[in-house]
Order: C-alpha cells, then structure tokens, then sequence
C-alpha cells in the first residue's frame, strides 16, 4: 500500500514537471535546454564572482575615498603607479607605498619558507604512511585532521598556547627558563606563523603524495630489488619520477595557498608585530578597510597583482602538466 503512495507520489511530479518543461522544450528545442538548466549557476557566477571582479577593475582605476562608483573620479593608471612609484625595488624605505612592499617582500619570504617545509614534511610523511607500520590508518586520520579544523579555530589555539602566560611559556618557565616573547618578536612570530601554516594544512597535501604514492606500480619496485637497487636508489629512480606530475600539483597548489594566506595569520598576529607577518591580502584588507582614510582604488590595484600572480603561476601549472603528458 505504501508502495503504491509512493509510486504515484513519483508519477504526480513528473507528470507536473512535463507540463512545465514540455511547451518550453519545444519553444527552445532539445539544444536549448542545456542553457536552461545551466542559466542558475551563470547567474550565480555572474552575481557573485564576474560582476565583482569587474567593478574591482573599475575601482583600481578611480580615486577618493567614496564608496559608490558614480562619486569616484576617474584617475586612470594612478593607483598603479604609486604602488610601483620606488627608486629602489630592493629598498622598501624608498618605496612611495612602502607598506605595500613590505607585505610583497614578507609574502615571498613566506612562500619561500612555507611551501618548501610544506612540500618535504607532505613527502616525508606521505612515504612514512605508505609503508606497513603499526596502525596506518589511524596514523593517517590524525595527520588530516588539523584541515578539517577551521583556521580561525586553529589560530586561536595557537595564540592560547603561545602568549607570555601561555602553555609553552608556562613549561618553560617550569623548567627554570625565561619566558620567551612568541607574539611580540618579529623573528619568533614570523617562525611560528610558518609553523603553524605547515602544520595546519600538510595533512591535505600528504594524502595527495599519499595517492600519487600508492599508483606506482609495484611490479617497478620488484625489478629495481631484483636489479640491486637501494632504497634510496629506488627512490631516487622510480618513486620520484613516477610521482612529479602529483608533485607538480602540490606545489601549485601550496603556492597559491600561501600568497593568499590571510584569516590564520591575521588572528594569530594581526600582522605584528609591526609589519613583520603582514602578507598581501592583509595590506589589500588593511587599505581598503582597516584605515580611517579607505583607499579603496589602491587596495583594488594590489588585488588585481595579486590576481595576475596567481593566474601566471595557474598557467605555469597547466603548461608544465601538459608537457609532462606530452612525453
């Protein structure tokens, strides 16, 4: 009996949905409905993403401190120019929009530090967990876990641990040590914003490796024994040429990532101390909103850099994947 109400229940709407999609099928033809059903998420992607991107072209060619478009004068490649308005690239003191460079320098010193780490940790631990050890599966559950963690939770958790009256502090001090000023000391909280980036997201990175991992045939393995290869010969050989492709993905990835990096360090450190974590995005969120004086068509300038960095290394990544299956 139930099954009869149920199956009727079926019948009565797609019979209401043939009456509402049949004359519009025949009014668009069978080609047509394709962009019908397609037509939600353009609107969607037009709303949310083409609109705002843009109007934030727009607004990196304009001036003033107004919000609304029509109250903004038109200044063309101003905003451009004084961002790169420098006597000496190397030299951020002599930078008219010095703060912008000391994020662009922190930013790449940030990369540089974050994505290697990240990149050998991720291939370590990947190897560690595709061996046969005790619990593997355990073992790779709690290595992802930190990404499933939010990063404002993650931060937060950090900031409690390292404060002058936090845990670690506290342990040293048990020890008969001085407390060491985490948050405070440019050095330290550059060390630790690294850190906790590595150790946050690797997890993500790992069980990709992992995967590239475990698609090696090991019949390649069992020639390379039989053929007197060492371990590290057999690494060096086979797993690392087998696995390029995938770590060709990591890096990518990892590397837009940390040019993007903003929520967990700016709750860890709201860039502090002084200018010493303040990365890009931050400098784009600090100009266009934090200060006083919002410069909305300067920080929409370093957004569309940023933008234009990220497509390049995009590119970089599609190009190198296609040559790689090419040969």
């Amino acid at each position: 009996m139930n099954n009869n109400i149920f199956v009727r229940f079926i019948e009565w709407i797609l019979g209401a949905l043939d009456l509402v999609f049949a004359p519009l099928q025949r009014l668009v033809g069978t080609k047509g409905m394709a962009y019908f059903f397609v037509l939600p998420n353009l609107l969607i992607f037009g709303i949310f993403i083409l609109f705002p991107v843009i109007l934030n072209f727009y607004y990196s060619l304009t001036g003033g401190t107004e919000f609304l478009p029509q109250n903004r004068p038109f200044v063309g490649m101003e905003n451009f120019k004084i961002l790169f308005n420098c006597d000496n690239f190397l030299n951020v003191n002599s930078c008219e929009e010095d703060f912008f460079w000391r994020a662009i320098y922190n930013t790449a010193k940030f990369v540089l530090f974050q994505v290697g780490f990240m990149v050998a940790f991720s291939m370590i631990t990947a190897l560690i967990l595709n061996g046969k050890i005790i619990a593997r599966g355990f073992f790779r559950s709690v290595f992802f876990y930190p990404v499933l963690l939010s990063p404002v939770v993650i931060a937060l958790i950090w900031r409690w641990i390292l404060q002058r009256d936090g845990i670690l502090n506290a342990f040293i001090v048990g020890l008969n040590g001085d407390k060491i000023p985490f948050l405070t000391n440019p050095d330290w909280a550059f060390f630790w914003v690294v850190f906790i980036s590595v150790w946050s997201n690797m997890g993500f990175y790992t069980l990709i490796l992992l995967a590239g991992l475990q698609a090696i045939p090991g019949s390649l393995y069992e020639a390379g024994h039989i053929d007197g290869a060492s371990r590290w010969q057999a690494f060096w050989n086979i797993t690392l040429p087998m696995l390029m492709p995938t770590m060709l993905v990591v890096l990518v990835l990892s590397l837009i990532r940390a040019v993007q990096t903003f929520d967990e360090v700016f709750v860890f450190t709201q860039g502090g101390p002084g200018t010493a974590t303040t990365f890009i995005v931050q400098y784009i969120y600090t100009i266009g909103f934090a200060n006083p004086i919002r410069r909305f068509g300067l920080a929409s300038s370093a957004s569309i850099i940023l933008g234009i960095t990220l497509l390049i290394f995009t590119l970089f990544q599609l190009y190198l994947g296609r040559r790689q299956d090419a040969a």
